[in-house]
């Protein structure tokens, strides 16, 4: 329990403010409504930064309103973000800065979002380590609208347990209540807490870390990664009496709201979670992760974007952008078994990119000089540049295999899957 008036002190201190600086500018990022870029707040707090920390010691401070931006989701519908001007990104991460710490004496250590040396993966092997404890079967419990419902007299209520001074309190309560702007309207913010804010991550593991040591008294198995929350129970029979009795938990004492048409009970293999689903490796006898279907789905959209002949770019930058995107893909999804879905990728990207290649040559001769100086035999080039088949026949014959093969794509900038995957698979 922090004591009065030392929190608030320790947020306005100058080196909390220059570290919240730093981060911010590192962070980058939209300007709010007041139309402040990140570039600008450096001068900004020159002239105005002793007015701006008394007006907070005072509380008169009042945050500006958020400007609200809406993210297409994969399903059609779109996630509401709320961008808060530059200067409120200050002081939230000033405040985050300084409460992180209190909390993280007392989160759960089964709560991988948003923490320093957490992360989804350490989630994903903690949820395969009590699947093969026997623990097979997974209530997945899905908050709706998890960050837009957040009661705010039930979040002060949880932060007043550890936080006595009142001015910080009140200074979280104003960003709450702050308001969006919607277009040239304002809407009031009664409930919840805008996503996008540098504080709402710590202000949605605060209130969710009651369910964690709700759990815990229980004795209950689970992992939950921010509003992401599965249990792992040993039979269905307990799956639903565990659904049942913590939804009403969450709805009665957190004042939040389940899902109920996406909340479920399943075994393994029949949930998505973080992305991955799991399967029994029959011969081992045990569950192992891997990319969820949807997850291979959305990155294999992605390729076909970046392998696309229409996109006016050279090739040389189609297997640069295609690099990035697999290097991140394979980082997120490296815990996972899918040395079969690297291999398959690899043969897929190649094939298109060999199209982009044969088209860009145009013409047969430009495309018998070229497979010539590659080692193609003469008349085996000739015979291919003339053989009036589509590109797609064409770039899957053998002289194209060989002819821009794997090292010579390399050489454009192209990763492959595999070889990168195997280098960094931490579960092969």
């Amino acid at each position: 329990m922090e004591k009065q008036s030392m929190i608030i002190n320790n947020i306005l201190s100058n080196d909390n403010l220059n570290r919240a600086y730093k981060q911010v500018v590192k962070n980058k990022g939209a300007a709010g409504i007041d139309g402040m870029e990140c570039e600008a707040l450096f001068s900004h707090l020159r002239t105005n930064g002793a007015q701006l920390k008394e007006s907070i010691r005072n509380q008169a401070y009042n945050p500006l309103p958020v400007k609200r931006v809406e993210i297409p989701k994969e399903d059609g519908s779109k996630r509401k973000l709320g961008i808060p001007t530059v200067t409120d990104r200050l002081i939230q991460q000033a405040v985050a800065q300084v409460l992180t710490p209190i909390y993280e004496r007392i989160f759960h250590r089964n709560s991988y979002g948003f923490r320093t040396e957490k992360s989804a993966q350490q989630a994903v092997l903690k949820a395969v380590e009590y699947m093969n404890d026997g623990y097979n079967w997974v209530v997945d419990i899905d908050l709706e609208k998890f960050f837009d419902t957040v009661d705010h007299n039930k979040l002060i209520s949880i932060l007043n347990k550890e936080i006595k001074d009142g001015k910080v309190l009140s200074l979280i309560r104003k960003f709450l209540v702050s308001g969006v702007m919607v277009g040239e309207h304002m809407e009031e913010t009664e409930i919840g807490t805008p996503q996008g804010g540098n504080l709402s991550p710590l202000l949605a593991n605060i209130i969710l870390n009651e369910l964690d040591w709700e759990l815990e008294k229980r004795k209950l198995k689970f992992v939950r990664y921010a509003d992401d929350c599965i249990i792992l129970v040993r039979s269905q029979k307990a799956a639903q009496r565990v659904m049942d009795s913590i939804t009403k938990y969450i709805e009665s004492k957190l004042l939040l709201k389940v899902n109920r048409k996406k909340s479920k009970i399943g075994r393994p293999i029949e949930i998505k979670y973080l992305g991955f689903t799991f399967y029994n490796q029959f011969n081992a006898k045990k569950y192992k992760a891997k990319a969820h279907e949807k997850s291979v789905q959305k990155v294999v959209r992605k390729l076909k974007q970046l392998t696309s002949r229409r996109w006016g770019v050279s090739n040389s930058v189609k297997a640069q952008k295609i690099a990035e995107v697999l290097r991140g893909w394979i980082n997120y999804f490296k815990i996972g078994s899918m040395k079969t879905l690297c291999k398959e990728l690899d043969a897929r990207i190649r094939y298109r990119l060999r199209m982009c290649i044969w088209k860009q040559w145009k013409t047969p001769q430009n495309r018998i000089k070229n497979l010539m100086k590659l080692g193609v035999d003469k008349d085996i080039a000739w015979i291919t540049a003339y053989t009036g088949s589509r590109i797609a026949y064409v770039c899957q014959r053998r002289v194209m295999n060989f002819a821009i093969n794997k090292e010579r794509l390399t050489q454009f900038g192209l990763v492959s899957m595999i070889d990168y995957y195997t280098k960094r698979c931490v579960t092969c």
